[in-house]
């Protein structure tokens, strides 16, 4: 299991395309991918439940991740999340 917190620096603060995004990024890997925001604990694969989350910029959250490529969905989510990835 790998575990990281990130500071979120997205575009779009609350438009539903960079969350659709996300859920995309994550869906790439085998790895379960989890992200961790106050105190809801939700699959990154899934659209209902990243919209729960409401993730604006600034926000601190954890991004858990477990399974065969678990290092680099960590760092896919990670890339996205700070707007290394484009």
């Amino acid at each position: 299991m790998t575990k990281k917190t990130v500071t979120v620096a997205m575009s779009d603060n609350g438009d539903a395309r960079p969350i659709a995004k996300l859920v995309q990024v994550a869906s790439q890997f085998d790895s379960s991918v989890y992200i961790d925001c106050d105190s809801k604990h939700v699959n990154a694969k899934s659209i209902m439940g990243m919209m729960t989350l409401a993730l604006k910029n600034g926000d601190d959250v954890n991004v858990i991740t477990d399974g065969s490529d678990e290092d680099a969905a960590a760092e896919g989510i990670e890339k996205y999340l700070t707007g290394a990835a484009s």
